[in-house]
């Protein structure tokens, strides 16, 4: 998945890079819903349009990749983001994923998309190891996560703070 990434076909979706058609009151409702962010640290943030364009025009003429995922299947549309920070000197690529869209929770879209970008960028020449890593009680992402074929690599023990409780942060890898 080269910085010329167009789009990514899978069964039920679309991957995109993500652009300004992506930036809408929708999206910037995702990282503002308590429940959508309730594992992600940007709920320690409070999200507006400007702040969501100042990200995505932060990632324009870098190696990582922003991607948007959408719904081939109406009327769903734009269901959710990916971001891949590559590390080109190490050949790392970390990712990470949110479905913002409630109704296409539980229909097994993150794993879909999650799966497709994995094996992607696992083909990349330039890419030994894909991490990922999500706080132990989002059972959905580690689901996803060992679903997908990667492995446990790395665990912190009560290193961030859910609902005021300490808790483990887990780290995922898959190799080349």
């Amino acid at each position: 998945m080269s910085a010329h990434f167009e789009e990514l076909n899978t069964a039920s979706l679309k991957i995109v890079p993500f652009g300004e058609r992506h930036l809408t009151p929708a999206y910037v409702g995702w990282l503002n819903d308590p429940d959508v962010v309730r594992f992600s640290e940007q709920r320690h943030k409070k999200h507006t349009a400007e702040s969501c364009d100042a990200y995505y025009r932060s990632l324009v003429d870098t190696p990582h990749l922003y991607l948007a995922i959408e719904s081939i299947k109406p009327p769903l549309g734009h269901i959710g983001n990916m971001t891949v920070a590559i590390d080109p000197v190490n050949g790392l690529a970390d990712i990470a994923i949110m479905i913002g869209e409630k109704k296409a929770w539980g229909k097994g879209l993150g794993l879909e998309a999650w799966s497709a970008v994995l094996e992607c960028l696992l083909a990349e020449d330039s890419i030994r190891k894909v991490t990922a890593g999500t706080v132990a009680p989002n059972l959905a992402m580690v689901s996803i996560m060992r679903r997908s074929g990667m492995i446990e690599d790395g665990r912190r023990a009560y290193h961030l703070l859910v609902d005021d409780a300490p808790e483990d942060v887990v780290h995922f890898a898959a190799f080349a």
